[in-house]
This record gives structure tokens, C-alpha cells and sequence, in this order.
């Protein structure tokens, strides 16, 4: 059986659905990831499953979703395949068109709450098109997943029907021992963009006495730059820019503390549960966490991390809280040990292969 997945980003940096398409491939489907080339995009990493990358004109805003749906519809009709895998919104058309046209199988994969993040969210007309997109999505998909259980309620209840939950959790096999730097620092790994807090991280920097390590890259990314070197802390603020996922292990073993802190900025966050949040847990580093839904829950049976609102004053408070007291962070840290026991892709990848081969009547 042939699976075409669709995303949107250059494919290097998608850890969920790299541990997907290894997964499947590795239970002996033949899968190909479809994504876009960026000017800046590095070469693609070697994997178990084929990759191909369309090259667009334009890189964001309405011009960049039209194109990037013609090209990617254009290119489909010409591919081979039982199944096509959508994920979010901004791919679903082109893949379901060419899937019921051929009458093959449809699985919608919702990373967010697309109509509700914060770049739709307060734009009247983008959010009805987005909305009507998501409800085409989920009535027409043969299985619907989503990435935690408040997402795939909310979705339930929204369309009338099933949706699955795989979680966005990494692999024991890439896990190093925790081994912190004597010279402490705390880390943010993730998107540089909107409603992430961290502008109110930079400014807590002035009264955390270490340093505030953030890899990843985003919309915001000069913005948060600018802010730091106009800053008192800017010596202690490092940009690291995207680090590929296999080398994101290495340094959250040696990080005091992880960072995940995002705003309410909207029922798509609110709703949230990013894969940050577990590969902090799977490297035995404790973090701040922000007092969402699923976070709360899950923090309730593994006591992982700190819940605290995002605005400047608590993060400090926090952040220090952890720098003096030895004890608390190793309490954190031996429960993050226990919950990787759990929260891992060993377990989540059997109930992804499970939920797909009985929704197709695979034996």
C-alpha cells in the first residue's frame, strides 16, 4: 500500500511526521512526504521513506497557499497512490480532490486548531474560508487524527464524528543521558513566532542569573533578536536558529531547565499540546509550563514541570525558584525519568499502526 502525505514546511524539520512516515514505512508501507523547498532549504536527510519538495514563487500570505495548492494538485494527479495524507488545513484540498477523484482513502491529520490561531483567529473572512476548509476535512476524511485529547473533543463535538489521537512524542532511542552544563542555562526549542511568550522570557532574562539559549526560527524571529541586543541581558541571549531534530537531544540533556510558555492567544493554544512539552519530559529536563487543559492534566499524573502564566514577573519567579532549590529540580527530573516511560514513541507509533490498519481493513 502506497501513502502520500502533504505538509506545508521543508520537510527537515517535522519530527511528527518524520516519527510517522519511519513508522509506517517501517511496518512496510510505502510512504512519500511531500513538502515545499525553501531558498534557505538544506538538503534533505536520508530517511526510510521517499521525500519530494516543491519550489514556490511566493512564500507567505494568499498567494503563497494558491500556489502551493496548484502545484501540489498539479503534482498528485500524477502520482500513484492508495491512500493521501493531509495534514492541516492549508493541504487538505488539493490531497482530497485528487483522492476522490480516484476513489482512494483519506486521513486528515489536524496538528492545531487551524481556524483558531492567531493569524486567523481575528481576520473575519480568512477564519470562514479556513473553517470551511477544516469542516470539508473532517467529513471527508475515512480516519481523522489529531495531536491531544482536548483537540480531538473539540473536534468530536464540532463535526459530529470520531477523531483519533496520536501524540507528538519522541523516541527513547534518541534520548541521552541528562547531563546539565555546570555553567546553567534554560532552553526554548520551537517556532519563533506569535503568542510563543517570549518576549516576556526575554525581559524576565533581567532577573535570571543565567543564560537563555532558543533554538528554532519564526515570523518573530528579528523582533525577539532586536529586543535583546536593546536589552540589559543581550550577553546572555543566544539565537541558535533551526537545529535539525536529531541534534535537539544533545542539548536538552545539557540544559538547566526547558521553556514552554506560551500565551492564551486563542482557543488553537489553549487547546494545545506540542511536542516540546514531551521532549523536555523524555530528556529528564523539568520546564515551565503554561496552566493549559491538557499540560494540567498530564502534569497531574507526572509532576514534570512548573505551571505558570507567561508574563514576565512569574517566569522570573519561577525560573529561580528552580536555579535555588537543588531539590525541587531533582524531584522534577526523576518524575520526568518515570513519565518517559509512558510518553514515548515505542508506545504511540503501536497505536497509530493499530488505528490505521483497522480503519482500512488491513490483516
Amino acid at each position: 500500500m502506497k501513502i502520500v502525505f502533504t505538509v506545508t514546511n521543508d520537510l527537515n524539520f517535522d519530527q511528527r511526521m518524520i516519527r510517522i512516515c519511519s513508522a509506517l514505512a517501517d511496518a512496510g508501507y510505502d510512504c512519500t512526504l511531500i513538502g515545499r523547498e525553501l531558498s534557505e532549504s538544506k538538503p534533505l536527510t536520508k530517511r526510510n521513506y521517499s521525500q519530494k519538495r516543491l519550489k514556490c514563487i511566493f512564500r507567505k500570505g494568499k498567494l503563497f497557499y494558491l500556489e502551493y495548492n496548484l502545484r501540489l494538485l498539479f503534482y498528485l494527479l500524477f502520482q500513484p497512490a492508495d491512500v493521501f495524507w493531509a495534514v492541516d488545513c492549508d493541504t487538505v484540498m488539493p490531497a482530497f480532490t485528487v483522492a476522490r477523484l480516484r476513489a482512494k482513502k483519506r486521513v486528515f491529520d489536524a496538528h492545531e486548531l487551524f481556524t483558531e490561531v492567531p493569524e486567523v483567529t481575528d481576520r473575519a473572512v480568512v477564519k470562514k474560508i479556513w473553517s470551511v476548509v477544516q469542516a470539508f476535512a473532517f467529513r471527508q476524511a475515512h480516519l481523522a487524527i489529531t495531536v491531544g485529547p482536548a483537540l480531538a473533543n473539540w473536534f468530536e463535538k464540532q463535526y459530529g464524528r470520531k477523531v483519533e489521537v496520536v501524540k507528538n512524542v519522541p523516541s527513547l532511542e534518541r534520548q541521552l543521558e541528562y547531563s546539565p552544563d555546570s555553567d546553567k542555562f534554560i532552553l526554548y526549542q520551537g517556532a519563533l513566532n506569535k503568542g510563543r511568550g517570549l518576549e516576556n522570557l526575554i525581559r524576565a532574562m533581567d532577573s535570571i542569573p543565567c543564560k537563555l539559549v532558543l533554538a528554532g526560527d519564526g515570523d518573530l524571529a528579528a523582533e525577539l533578536k532586536n529586543l535583546a541586543e536593546n536589552g540589559s541581558s543581550a550577553e546572555k541571549i543566544s539565537f541558535l536558529g533551526r537545529i535539525e531534530p536529531e541534534n535537539l537531544p544533545l542539548l536538552s540533556s545539557r540544559a538547566y531547565l526547558g521553556i514552554n510558555i506560551s500565551e492564551n492567544a486563542g482557543l488553537s493554544y489553549w487547546l494545545s499540546l506540542n511536542n516540546k512539552f514531551f521532549d523536555y519530559a523524555l530528556a529528564g529536563l523539568p520546564q515551565l509550563v503554561n496552566p493549559f487543559p491538557e499540560y494540567e492534566a498530564l502534569n497531574s499524573v507526572f509532576e514534570v514541570g512548573i505551571l505558570t502564566e507567561s508574563n514576565a514577573v512569574k517566569i522570573a519567579e519561577n525560573v529561580n525558584l528552580l536555579l535555588n532549590s537543588a531539590d525541587l529540580h531533582q524531584k522534577l527530573h526523576r518524575n520526568c525519568l518515570t513519565a518517559a516511560e509512558k510518553w514515548n514513541w515505542e508506545q504511540e507509533k503501536k497505536h497509530l499502526i493499530r488505528i490505521f490498519e483497522a480503519e482500512f481493513n488491513i490483516e
